[in-house]
């Protein structure tokens, strides 16, 4: 290959990754032509109205991750172990159909019934008592409750049928 055509390669190798590495720092920028903005980036997602401070966190990092724009972006969760005592402003989030609390504290249930496109339900080890506000959820087909030592073990009539269920062992010794 003669000089002519190795340098023209050479230039247009770097003038290509000039303009992607260009193309990608624009995400942050408004662009405007003749004051006309024909570009605009999204707007972040600010988790606000949820009580506890560790599932905010995480919440908040599971958005910038996803890189969200609203709520209904956020469609599966998992805060595993995250210290988390109280799911108050949960319900918001209603388009979640994975959520994994495993390992933390929480005791009621009851903000979940809200989340009526929630199909999976990790509570592994946490400390769940009433586990009615979950059962009664239609659209939830896997639930994991093992690990919760003074779970109030559900009677069979109150299981759906097309429910998974895991419970702690003391509720299989019967």
């Amino acid at each position: 290959m003669s000089q002519f055509h190795t340098g023209l390669a050479v230039t247009l190798v770097l003038t290509t990754t000039a303009l992607m590495t260009a193309c990608t720092s624009w995400r942050q920028y408004d662009i405007t032509v003749n004051e006309v903005t024909i570009y605009a980036p999204a707007t972040p997602l600010r988790v606000d109205g949820i009580e506890d401070p560790a599932l905010r966190d995480c919440l908040q990092q599971t958005a910038t991750d996803a890189e969200a724009q609203g709520v209904a972006d956020l469609i599966n969760l998992n805060c595993s172990a995250a210290g988390i005592t109280t799911l108050a402003g949960l319900a918001q989030f209603d388009q979640i159909r994975s959520l994994k609390l495993s390992g933390n504290t929480i005791r009621n249930l009851l903000e979940l019934a809200s989340l009526e496109e929630l199909e999976q339900l990790w509570l592994d080890d946490n400390d769940i008592v009433d586990p009615v506000p979950v059962l009664r959820m239609t659209s939830l087909r896997a639930l994991d409750l093992d690990g919760n030592p003074q779970l109030q073990c559900p009677s069979s009539d109150k299981i759906p049928l097309n429910l998974q269920l895991t419970l702690p062992d003391h509720c299989n010794a019967t």
